[in-house]
């Protein structure tokens, strides 16, 4: 079995698309079933974020994962093969390492760095670990691209700022309604980047906050932790009507603020202005919303329009995670191959010891006037001798195995060496 990935991204996929792809907490349990159903697929793992949508599979070969895989979209997602054909990528064995090890640093997102990625990569290993899909194969990759991920946090400024979605939204907002400053702001959603949102937005000097939610006591929740008003998502009509912002974050899958809503919402408003921050995909927001007059949507298109070059300090820690990343993947291809090859490489070092035995047999009539000392520190010269010879093909071996060989290398040393070629 082999490790491919299937995904479409915002990279080259239309945000409808995204959002037509994108899986909820309910599509997974569905999904989970499909994927376990597949021919020639041993796991899946699905990861489903505002950027991205992918899977993960242990599959037999690469055509038969290729075909399985995207049937799991087709399937479940509802979308036609041949809307799949341009922005869908491909990752085969090392190349999926070093694609999922990227996402995990933050390295493949809209806005560099941000860090809600690495809790989504673990929670999607988690998930489909819960359903019973994910491979042991698919565990050590998912581990070790959260190594890589948190590595990557630690090691360099990439990420420090976990709200810059937010405050590339903010900005907008800012601009659009001429400052934040003592604005009247409600927040939809209790979730990460809804908190995100409200700690934020009270850097920014805004007045009051209240925080919407279809779970009361998820509301309750965040708003007790950030000094905020808090209500049930029946209240937001009476809400439009009074703020000045509204930022969205659900999970939702459907849309949470209709053109309707908004329109009545602004008749009340005499003229003021409302700007409406979208942070979610699928997205919260009715695409029409934006042609209600008085109204500014900022959603996460116009986000992706207005992400900037960065400056030369972060283009150095830019480099310094890729480094991160490129030294993590070859630690998990050696350990994976490692663990590929270990019958091997015990035959290999059995070999070797038996060869220093039966020489030290064979001259042991000449060595028998040495000293107990003197014997030993014999032993000892010829097993190093040995394991010397034999550590520089053991390496060799590690390294030149990349899929698609066969095992050719592992067998020529085999026979060289007269060892079973098939040894488990």
């Amino acid at each position: 079995m082999a490790i491919l990935t299937l995904g479409v991204s915002f990279r080259r996929a239309p945000i409808e698309l995204l959002e037509r792809l994108a899986f909820t907490d309910d599509d997974l349990a569905k999904a989970y079933r499909v994927a376990t159903d597949l021919d020639g697929v041993d796991g899946a793992v699905i990861l489903s974020t505002c950027n991205r949508v992918e899977v993960y599979g242990d599959v037999s070969s690469y055509h038969t994962g290729f075909l399985a895989l995207k049937r799991l979209f087709t399937e479940t997602r509802g979308v036609a093969g041949d809307e799949l054909a341009d922005p869908m990528y491909a990752h085969w064995e090392r190349d999926a390492a070093d694609h999922l090890f990227a996402v995990a640093s933050g390295l493949d997102s809209m806005v560099l760095g941000e860090t809600q990625i690495y809790a989504q990569v673990r929670e999607a290993l988690r998930r489909a670990e819960s359903e019973g899909a994910a491979a042991s194969a698919l565990t050590a990759l998912f581990h070790s691209a959260a190594r890589a991920g948190r590595r990557v946090r630690q090691e360099t400024s990439l990420g420090v700022a976990p709200d810059a979605f937010v405050a590339l939204g903010a900005d907008l907002a800012d601009d659009a309604i001429d400052g934040l400053g003592e604005r009247e702001v409600v927040v939809i959603g209790a979730g990460t980047m809804a908190a995100l949102a409200v700690k934020h937005l009270r850097r920014r000097g805004v007045g009051t906050v209240r925080v919407l939610n279809r779970s009361l006591e998820h509301a309750r929740a965040l708003a007790t932790r950030t000094d905020a008003e808090h209500g049930e998502l029946d209240a937001l009509p009476d809400a439009m009507a009074r703020a000045d912002l509204v930022v969205s974050a659900t999970g939702a899958a459907g849309t949470i603020i209709r053109r309707s809503a908004v329109a009545h919402a602004m008749a009340a408003r005499a003229g003021r202005p409302l700007v409406l921050l979208d942070l979610a995909v699928p997205r919260d927001v009715e695409p029409e919303t934006a042609y209600v007059e008085g109204v500014r949507v900022i959603d996460i298109v116009s986000l992706r329009e207005r992400l900037a070059d960065h400056d030369a300090e972060t283009a150095g820690d830019i480099a310094a995670a890729h480094e991160i990343v490129a030294d993590e993947v070859r630690r998990y291809v050696v350990r994976g191959r490692s663990e590929a090859l270990a019958p091997l490489i015990r035959a290999i070092r059995r070999r070797g010891d038996d060869i220093v035995r039966a020489e030290l047999d064979r001259f042991g009539s000449r060595l028998a006037e040495l000293t107990p000392d003197e014997r030993e520190v014999v032993d000892a010269l010829a097993r190093g001798i040995a394991a010397k010879l034999l550590h520089d093909p053991i390496v060799a071996l590690k390294e030149r195995s990349e899929p698609g060989t066969d095992g050719v290398h592992a067998r020529v040393l085999a026979e060289l060496l007269g060892i079973d070629p098939d040894v488990s």
